[in-house]
């Protein structure tokens, strides 16, 4: 199934967006009044209760409280926010928030952790079939969500190894990558981050076989992530898990280290 077409999470977005409504009624309020408490207009409120649009936990938190639910709908908090993803990336979205480490190797593109909200854009226009907008929206919102990883305490250590072709694709135009690129200085500038490149140029690349993520929950759990064409892989296996912990090792020690790889990103920017 098409990444446009997945509809997995729309029944949960539906009941929610009933009991949103019903709520509201019941306590009286028009959708502007309400949106106003929300601080958003009443067409977006009419949105979140007609399904189209996913409000973020904190929206749910506010119009809990504004209605005086009492837990009617944080109770769908969880739910909600999984909806936002594609049905194939829900357990790894689960697993990012449970991470003590996470390890990605990226052939395709710069991974979405470390995307910019403009990368993003460009990637999701390039979808075929053509992701409505309503769809994009909901992408790119889930996709910055996820971010919050860099900034979680105590901070998960954060391991990022990407080919040079990453890091040449102009997708969206030079402004886009020039952009994506000073994104990458930046993270990489982080304590718990690190970023390396892989050079074209290097005779020896234990990632052949393509892409994959590596991460640990807080129990010591090992899980790997593998994506391709809106299908996912999500191996449990202990043997498996540990024999790609050790081929992302191989990789790593493949690629530039991280001072050389930002150096390498600078002069990646200087020639743009």
């Amino acid at each position: 199934m098409s990444e446009g077409a997945d509809t997995s999470g729309q029944p949960v977005v539906a009941a929610f967006g009933q009991t949103l409504k019903t709520l509201r009624v019941r306590a009286g309020l028009e959708r502007e009044e309400f949106g106003r408490r929300l601080g958003y207009s009443a067409a977006t409120v009419a949105s979140y209760e007609q399904g189209r649009r996913i409000p973020s936990p904190r929206t749910i938190e506010r119009a809990d409280e504004v209605l005086d639910a009492g837990g009617l709908l944080t109770v769908w908090k969880e739910q909600v926010e999984r909806a936002q993803y594609p049905v194939f990336f829900q357990g790894m979205a689960k697993l990012e928030k449970e991470a003590i480490e996470l390890l990605a190797y990226d052939a395709l593109v710069v991974k979405g952790l470390l995307q910019t909200e403009e990368y993003m854009r460009a990637l999701l226009a390039m979808r075929r079939p053509v992701l409505d907008h309503e769809t994009t929206e909901q992408r790119v919102a889930a996709r910055l969500a996820r971010q919050d990883i860099f900034d979680r305490r105590p901070s998960p250590l954060l391991s990022f190894v990407m080919d040079e072709s990453v890091l040449r694709h102009r997708y969206g135009g030079k402004g886009v990558l020039r952009g994506q690129l000073e994104h990458l200085l930046l993270m990489g500038q982080k304590r718990n981050v690190e970023i390396q490149v892989m050079p074209t140029d290097c005779e020896d690349n234990a990632g052949v076989n393509g892409p994959f993520t590596i991460v640990t929950r807080r129990d010591g759990k090992k899980f790997v992530y593998v994506e391709a064409q809106s299908t996912s892989t999500l191996q449990t296996d202990p043997e498996q898990a540990a024999l790609a912990a050790a081929r992302y090792g191989i990789i790593r020690s493949q690629a530039l280290t991280p001072r050389e790889s930002l150096a390498f990103i600078e002069r990646l920017l200087g020639e743009l």
